[in-house]
């Protein structure tokens, strides 16, 4: 979180307490706990699915568990203090655990966002140059982009570690832009304004750019490799594994109408050499509409972070001198806690895999409570 505070408005005893937000804080408190709540489970569901499920390993729901990891660090350790500091309107944890406190805080929100960005990358470069994302989204690409995304985060706020401090607007620990200047601002820029912007320009891309006629982009773009439609923003670069799983799973027709069956599903299929992909027909209305879903899913997930920040990052470029209430600092930074739980809430709505995934997890989660309500 970004606050613009005076040099005389550090507050050494960590209190925040203010007449006016004294009966806001429980809302503050009850909030704080629903998002700690929905996010960590949400989140540590995301990732047993990726895991259980193996329809939804692909290479950009990799990218959908990194994002899921720095949610839950945000929701699993850093939330849970937020809603202390509220509920006693003070920072109890001292100067030391304020520090490491607002470096988690902006590392969280880095990789989410380099996560965001590298998924509309990533999304358009299949479209455009599927020999491309096929070396870059590679096991070992891969790897090296997720531990981009921390590096490159921990590279940027690490420098700030003597700047973060107790911010009573919020009742929470954040850097001190005045005395980070101009540095804070470029990281502001950098990641709140190019990063984002960057990231709707590709999407929007992506979303205007058709499949080349020689190509089958939908089965990689739509994440579709088990014969079951799924509406995210995971694709499946093509694959010998998940071509045969696809195959296995599909309905079986007698072998001697197979090929000249009109109605047949348009898609890829496996050749006899090394399991690559053999164009099927493309641009058929099913297709443009799972690009359309998919389109909308990562738009969807944009739109919500952007949703999320965009009011706390205008009150304090605008209220530089902090005339507006504490009230209205608390309830806008209180909108940025949503964008760590809203993502799983996302992908049970939109995604049919991961809704059927996280289904099934909790099914079996609580198999025994429903064990002894049957007895």
């Amino acid at each position: 979180m970004f606050m613009n505070i005076s040099d005389g408005e550090e507050n050494a005893t960590f209190s925040c307490y203010n007449p006016s937000v004294v009966e806001y804080r429980y809302f503050g408190v009850l909030w704080g706990s629903l998002v700690t709540l929905v996010g960590t489970v949400g989140n540590i569901l995301t990732m047993l699915a990726f895991v259980a499920d193996r329809r939804l390993r692909t290479p950009f729901n990799v990218l959908i568990v990194n994002l899921a990891v720095a949610d839950l660090l945000y929701c699993s350790v850093l939330q849970p203090v937020s809603v202390d500091s509220y509920l006693y309107l003070r920072w109890r944890g001292g100067a030391s655990w304020c520090r490491v406190f607002g470096l988690l805080l902006f590392l969280s929100n880095s990789v989410s966002i380099l996560t965001l960005c590298l998924i509309a990358a990533g999304r358009y470069i299949l479209i455009a140059k599927r020999a491309l994302f096929q070396r870059v989204f590679s096991g070992l690409g891969l790897a090296l982009l997720l531990s981009a995304t921390w590096a490159v985060g921990l590279a940027s706020f690490g420098p700030l570690w003597p700047f973060y401090v107790f911010t009573p607007q919020v009742c929470t620990c954040s850097f001190h832009r005045s005395r980070g200047r101009p540095y804070t601002t470029v990281l502001l820029f950098l990641y709140f304004f190019l990063g984002l912007g960057c990231k709707y320009r590709l999407s929007r891309r992506s979303s205007r750019k058709k499949p080349a006629g020689g190509e089958d982009t939908t089965e990689g773009d739509s994440g579709v490799v088990s014969g079951t439609v799924t509406h995210s923003s995971e694709i499946s670069g093509p694959s010998e594994g998940s071509i045969t799983q696809a195959q296995n799973q599909l309905p079986k027709k007698p072998q001697a109408n197979h090929s000249s069956d009109p109605i047949s599903k348009p898609g890829p299929r496996a050749t006899s050499q090394g399991g690559k992909l053999e164009a099927g027909p493309t641009g058929s209305p099913n297709d443009d509409g799972e690009f359309a879903r998919v389109t909308r899913m990562c738009f969807t997930v944009f739109v919500c972070f952007t949703c999320c920040f965009v009011p706390f990052i205008l009150l304090n470029i605008l209220d530089r001198g902090n005339r507006a209430p504490q009230v209205v600092h608390m309830l806008c930074a209180n909108l940025t806690w949503l964008n760590s739980c809203i993502n799983p809430v996302l992908y049970a709505a939109m995604n049919r895999q991961f809704s059927q995934a996280y289904r099934a997890l909790l099914t079996r989660a609580l198999w025994p409570v429903t064990a002894l309500c049957r007895r």
